[in-house]
């Protein structure tokens, strides 16, 4: 692999960096030049022309980026899904993508717990009526209201995320069943369908592909126990989000969680955000502190190999 040997290499962060990953960043400056153009995006196309590595994000990158990049060797996907970079392009012009398997997972784990117990105890609804002086009146919205203890919760994709997720829900007690592409001899495997009817609380971990786009419609939200709870820290490309809508609004589906949408950044005028049993999130599960260090760890490794001339850590092309 042709690298830099010896030379210092130059990165594009491709996303609005936290204020301690910069720093952080900045702690290999002696070799690594790391540049956060945020928004600007005539600063943007300048480093773009310097650098051998983008830091991606969630931000698209395709051909015409790849265009204006004639010294980028590596794109280093902060995350795992790799389905807003054009990989056929990147293959094309001998670009190599790398991304960090389950270096958020923890975090992601946690948001996803956070947000299925933040909807079953109608979070976001107490907390309006609390600081609006509503102390302890108008409550039969509680009533829906259910511990996680005894309920069925359906993980759709069994990842190392939804593993984690898994052991935190049986230490609460709850049951715990999980779909995955084909049967894999566990007994808490459902097929699509059953786990769908089965399932008091449905938890998305599937990838953005071609294969699960909407895959949760009308036909999905339907199959769904009555007064279920949706929760999705996935890819927002996997649901019908007017589906969703009318599975709220109906009271078919008691509240959601939602880390992710169809169009990012949310439209602030997306009729789901204007639902009391809809708690959001803006795509942050990930981010923790912890996280921001693993990430920069293997961000900065990836960068030393380029460096030395080395294969790269986690290559998907």
């Amino acid at each position: 692999m042709a690298g830099t040997t010896g030379a210092s290499v130059t990165v594009l962060g491709d996303f609005a960096a936290s204020a301690g990953l910069v720093a952080s960043a900045q702690d290999e400056r002696h070799w690594l030049e790391v540049v956060f153009p945020k928004r600007d995006e005539e600063r943007r196309t300048e480093a773009l022309s310097q650098a051998n590595v983008i830091w991606h994000g969630l931000r698209p990158l395709g051909a015409a980026d790849f265009d204006q990049a004639p010294n980028l060797k590596l794109v280093q996907k902060f995350g795992v899904g790799v389905d807003t970079i054009d990989l056929a392009a990147a293959r094309e012009r001998g670009i190599r993508v790398a991304n960090m398997p389950g270096v958020n997972a923890p975090a992601v784990a946690e948001g996803a717990v956070m947000l299925m117990l933040a909807a079953i105890r109608a979070l976001p609804e107490q907390d309006r009526r609390t600081r609006a002086g509503l102390w302890m009146k108008d409550i039969a919205y509680l009533e829906r209201s259910r511990e996680i203890a005894g309920l069925t919760v359906g993980l759709v994709g069994y990842g190392d995320i939804a593993k984690r997720i898994e052991q935190v829900l049986l230490a609460m007690r709850a049951k715990v069943v999980h779909t995955s592409t084909k049967p894999d001899g566990s007994e808490d495997w459902r097929g699509f369908d059953d786990l769908l009817a089965e399932s008091d609380v449905i938890s998305l971990h599937l990838p953005g592909t071609p294969n699960t786009r909407k895959l949760f419609d009308e036909a999905a939200f339907a199959r769904m126990r009555p007064g279920a709870v949706f929760v999705n820290t996935a890819r927002g490309s996997i649901v019908d989000e007017a589906a969703l809508l009318a599975a709220l609004e109906s009271g078919h589906l008691a509240a959601a969680g939602l880390d992710v949408f169809e169009q990012e950044p949310v439209d602030p005028q997306n009729p789901l955000l204007g639902l009391r049993n809809v708690v959001v999130t803006s795509h942050l599960t990930w981010l923790t502190e912890q996280t921001n260090s693993r990430m920069l760890a293997t961000a900065v490794e990836n960068c030393r190999r380029l460096q030395r001339g080395e294969p790269f850590a986690n290559q998907v092309v």
